[in-house]
């Protein structure tokens, strides 16, 4: 491939890239991926009011999330096993999002480790949590957090049971790879993947191996994950939580307007409007279908932010002009990184900040703070 110039290049240079097994990870849905097709399809159906003679100067991306100064509203989505789509993935991308001023968010289920990621940035990054039914360990990740100076928490609440994704039950996807026949001809086939990834010693997920009680080694890994999210997590458990934090707390998972009006309550600082990237309930609209009607719900109470389906800066600036004062963005940055590593992650930003600076100048607008629902056609 001569020229990437669009997110849908790196995708296809990652499918060549990354063995298929954590390729269909990243670019996977819950059963029919019914929703997950509906995150990106419905993106495409809002169309923008082209403005001409209008002074297109001088304009400017930057705005803020959660009050954190950023060079446009977008955030590096927490993604689980982001460090095998490519080896020491999730520091890769934190040093990239890092020097591009936006906020990285670190997966509980990462490759890397909290500590891993504290060491290669210098500034601070945000911490997403799953809710375990090991409470201990919970503090103990939190406590983590805030001993490496992350700046914000986010709290994911639509994991509470784990959506089916037939994927990967077919390619029995596990991290680090069972050795089987099946993925060890996975792996030969691609060996840049392979000599990177024999490079580090980062090949579990490293935020639990040696920090639950009972996972000691990779066996007791798997059992202890499959047992761990906890069915029973409720709005009071938010509470603790966010006392034990101390500190910039978001919300993710919010679909319904009802679900938004119980957020706003618990004095959060933000939701995000998101379905989990459609890999939950399959059937459930579009995130970007219900930001308007979830804006309105609460959008004067508390700040609101979006991930599903972006895939451009077209539809980062359709979400700010929905109401969505920052967006996240998982699979595009996935893409970058198992096609490129780093340089893909920056390849990847490089080509949202430019579409989205591009099509705001031809809407007629030089701010994003200026952005809203009057450059979307009727």
């Amino acid at each position: 491939m001569t020229q990437i110039l669009e997110i849908r290049d790196l995708k296809a240079l990652a499918k060549r890239r990354v063995p298929k097994l954590f390729f269909d990870y990243a670019d996977s849905g819950a059963w029919t991926e019914g929703t997950y097709r509906a995150n990106e399809e419905d993106f495409a159906k809002i169309k923008l009011r082209q403005r001409v003679l209008v002074d297109m100067s001088n304009r400017s991306l930057e705005t803020t999330m959660i009050g954190h100064k950023v060079s446009m509203p977008v955030a590096l989505a927490p993604t689980g096993l982001t460090g095998m789509q490519h080896a020491d993935g999730e520091m890769l991308a934190a040093q990239a999002a890092e020097a591009y001023g936006i906020p990285f968010t670190l997966s509980t289920m990462s490759i890397c480790s909290i500590e891993d990621v504290a060491s290669v940035t210098t500034k601070p990054f945000w911490f997403q949590l799953y809710v375990m039914r090991e409470r201990e360990f919970v503090l103990n990740l939190i406590d983590r957090a805030k001993a490496a100076k992350c700046s914000a928490l986010v709290l994911t609440l639509d994991l509470q049971i784990l959506g089916q994704r037939h994927k990967d039950l077919r390619n029995g996807l596990s991290a680090p790879p069972r050795m089987t026949p099946k993925h060890l001809w996975q792996m030969a086939t691609r060996p840049r993947w392979c000599m990177k990834m024999l490079g580090t010693k980062r090949r579990t997920f490293r935020n639990i191996v040696g920090h639950a009680k009972s996972v000691t080694d990779l066996s007791s890994l798997g059992a202890w994950t499959n047992e761990q999210f906890d069915p029973q997590l409720s709005w009071k458990d938010v509470e603790w939580i966010k006392e034990r934090w101390g500190g910039p707390l978001i919300l993710k998972g919010i679909l319904d307007p009802e679900d938004a009006k119980m957020a706003a309550k618990t004095g959060a600082d933000a939701i995000v409007v998101s379905n989990h990237g459609g890999r939950q309930l399959d059937g459930a609209p579009s995130s970007i279908s219900m930001l308007p009607r979830i804006v309105d719900a609460v959008g004067h109470h508390i700040e609101v932010h979006i991930d599903g389906g972006i895939r451009s800066g077209q539809d980062v600036l359709k979400a700010i002009a929905l109401g969505a004062k920052g967006t996240f963005i998982g699979r595009p940055f996935l893409y970058g990184l198992g096609a490129m590593g780093k340089e893909g992650v920056t390849l990847a930003l490089d080509i949202i900040r430019k579409e989205m600076d591009v099509t705001m100048a031809l809407c007629g607008k030089r701010n994003i703070a200026d952005v809203s629902r009057d450059i979307l056609a009727e």
